[in-house]
């Protein structure tokens, strides 16, 4: 997506906190990203993320500013709420506004072709089903 990202997390809440977890996320990217855009040379986008960045941050060393400072957790404790968010992820890209690719099937950071057909595409898929407690999932 060209200004978000959609994630289906799994979080056993066992080691780091999810605050951590997505902070540690959002570097990793944010390193990648600026890379990106540097060897395609975006001086113009570059600077506009350089300026972004707050005086007390850049005190701390912050050079640019990739993301906006929350995110949107959404907790799936149902199988129901976990595909329809799911279904939105795999639908968001390709209609609306955005209409990145043809199909949810066609769009190449979709876990879309993992579900109907087993294709892994960039980035590995593992199947919810394989997270799930099914035991607390109907109680």
């Amino acid at each position: 997506m060209p200004n978000h990202v959609h994630i289906l997390l799994y979080y056993s809440g066992a080691d780091q906190s999810l605050n951590t977890i997505i902070g540690n996320g959002k570097r990793f990217m944010a390193y990648e990203i600026l890379q990106r855009l540097h060897d395609k040379q975006e001086h113009t986008l570059l600077r506009i993320l350089k300026d972004s960045v707050l005086k007390k941050d850049a005190e701390k060393g912050q050079k640019h500013n990739v993301w906006k400072d929350s995110f949107d957790v959404k907790e799936c404790r149902t199988e129901k709420f976990l595909l329809q968010k799911l279904l939105y992820m795999h639908n968001n890209p390709v209609s609306g506004k955005w209409n990145l690719a043809p199909s949810a099937l066609e769009y190449v950071h979709s876990s879309a072709p993992f579900y109907f057909n087993g294709r892994q595409q960039l980035f590995e898929v593992i199947d919810y089903r394989e997270l799930l407690n099914w035991e607390q999932m109907f109680e």
